[in-house]
């Protein structure tokens, strides 16, 4: 038997995930991928594997209280935002609806843009300084960003996972309690432990898949550094064949992003008849900039042939209400500029 996450009222959601965590066992919650590729996946969660990873991020947080749901609760990070809170004896704060709380000592669930956005605005960083803990996970984290969390003083513990992890399960690299992660062909990452999902609803040969010997192969790239820390790469299909080159679309948008005159930045391959893949940037500038000072940009810290071919200039980064940016907004800007 499955439980949908519902849309709408996010107190609807929360009151109706605390039925699900007060009913039958053998009910599995059924969440949303972000579909940030393509066709969003059902994915099916026991209730032991929500439990687990609720436990297993109290272990490793070291404590436990209300959270500040910032995310959409439909999502698997909004799902254990209101899961954490209940399992702590609280109701959720709704931000968008009761702001931050006056008290100390709570949590929240982060991206990195928003996080970003907040800490432009004094009292949003004011704010989170009264948290214990920012959880920051849905994206890669730029040095730039680090730094500037880290000189305001906020606590934050960045995240790795799914929703066919029941979210995050790897906490600043290394994995929560009863969790395995392994490389295999390519980088890429696997994960094994009480917190994985049981299937992708209507779709058992994906499942079979993704579900290998105990094991869910992601679609992320990674490697472990010198601690033994994993360093999450970015998707596997981030690496664009361009010129015969492989270029790392991740690094390259996370040197865009360190420019003083670029707010923000993704990088995506699109196919091209010279190149087979041209690489695209998508650059939301502070100031007008072309494409030859971001190219040289990108080359004067990594290969020049990692550069951007091709600049679109954008307002913002289209995002998806996860906060994930929005790959399929952005290859649609690429049509728009050709044409």
């Amino acid at each position: 038997m499955n439980y949908v996450v519902p849309q709408g009222d996010p107190d609807d959601i929360v009151a109706t995930l605390q039925g699900w965590l007060e009913g039958p066992g053998d009910v599995r919650l059924v969440v949303e991928t972000s579909g940030s590729t393509g066709r969003p996946k059902r994915v099916a969660l026991p209730r032991e594997a929500v439990l687990a990873s609720v436990a297993a991020s109290r272990r490793r947080l070291g404590a436990a209280g209300r959270w500040v749901l910032a995310v959409p609760p439909t999502y698997v990070a909004g799902v254990q935002v209101v899961v954490r809170s209940l399992v702590a004896g609280h109701p959720p704060v709704l931000l968008d609806r009761d702001g931050w709380p006056d008290a100390d000592g709570w949590f929240v669930s982060l991206v990195p843009t928003q996080l970003g956005r907040m800490l432009d605005d004094p009292a949003a960083t004011a704010a989170l300084r009264r948290a214990h803990t920012v959880l920051l996970g849905g994206g890669p984290v730029d040095p730039a960003l680090r730094r500037r969390w880290t000189e305001a003083g906020v606590r934050v513990v960045t995240t790795y996972g799914a929703a066919e992890t029941a979210g995050g399960c790897v906490y600043d690299g290394v994995p929560l309690d009863g969790v395995a992660v392994a490389l295999g062909d390519g980088g890429r990452i696997r994960i094994a432990g009480p917190t994985l999902f049981e299937s992708y609803v209507g779709d058992p040969a994906l499942t079979t898949a993704a579900l290998v010997d105990g094991w869910y192969l992601t679609s992320d790239a990674g490697r472990f550094d010198e601690d033994g820390r994993l360093v999450v790469l970015g998707r596997v299909d981030d690496v664009v064949v361009s010129g015969g080159v492989n270029v790392p679309a991740v690094a390259v948008a996370a040197r865009l992003r360190e420019h003083a005159a670029v707010a923000g930045a993704e990088v995506l391959g699109v196919p091209d008849e010279e190149w087979g893949n041209r690489v695209v940037a998508f650059v939301a500038p502070r100031r007008p900039l072309g494409l030859d000072e971001l190219r040289d940009w990108v080359a004067a810290a990594c290969p020049r042939s990692w550069a951007p071919r091709q600049l679109v200039v954008v307002d913002d980064v289209p995002l998806l209400p996860n906060g994930k940016p929005d790959r399929r907004a952005l290859l649609g800007l690429v049509a728009e500029d050709a044409r």
